[in-house]
């Protein structure tokens, strides 16, 4: 997704060579035209699977933007997993525990099982995917569930961490609109960008 891949270069702030902040148009101030376009982006990624997508879940809170705009462009709705027990939420629940490394800190999550069911096709979207954790815990949930899990959409996965192979060892489909090679401060390279440059990064990483 072009568009996306520009605003990172422009709008990003690399803070190390893992970390990125995009909460100027993202995840804290969100430029919602992009979001919706992410949403349809999705529609387009996964609208022509067999199975119908009848839900979209993610994890609060800064994927609920993505997850929302991807289900008006499905004409479904929307769930997003709560990471603290509520005492509204009373009813029985699934649940799945998930470490946050950028927190530095466990906790479970949880949807309530009047929402997800057998009779669903979920499609999971988050605005990260890096180490995975977050979104393992979702793909756990929607088994648990006994819906049908159409595939992972992340807007931006730094492809250097090991999410990606995570979700693809538990035979998840995973589609992610920037894949991030690797990034340092002000240079940031992503993995459509040419072999060269790829080779350069891999063998200078391996020096490392």
């Amino acid at each position: 997704m072009q568009v996306l891949k520009e605003r990172i270069r422009q709008e990003g702030l690399i803070l190390s060579d893992t970390v990125m902040k995009v909460d100027s148009f993202l995840n804290h101030q969100v430029d919602t035209e992009l979001a919706l376009a992410i949403g349809r982006e999705f529609k387009e990624i996964f609208g022509d699977s067999d199975r119908p997508i009848t839900k979209v879940l993610t994890i609060e809170a800064s994927g609920i933007q993505f997850a929302m705009a991807t289900a008006i462009a499905f004409g479904v709705p929307f769930i997003y997993a709560k990471k603290k027990k509520v005492i509204t939420l009373a009813e029985s629940v699934y649940t799945a525990p998930v470490h946050s490394f950028t927190r530095g800190e466990h906790y479970q999550i949880s949807v309530s099982q009047k929402y997800l069911g057998a009779e669903d096709h979920v499609l999971i979207v988050d605005d990260f995917l890096a180490t995975g954790a977050a979104l393992v815990g979702l793909v756990d949930i929607v088994k648990e569930s006994g819906a049908s899990l159409v595939g992972v959409g992340s807007v931006i996965e730094k492809s250097f961490q090991e999410g990606r192979g995570l979700l693809e060892d538990k035979g998840v489909t995973v589609h992610s609109l920037a894949r991030i090679a690797a990034m340092s401060p002000g240079e940031v390279h992503f993995i459509e960008d040419n072999d060269q440059t790829i080779k350069a990064i891999k063998e200078s990483a391996v020096g490392c």
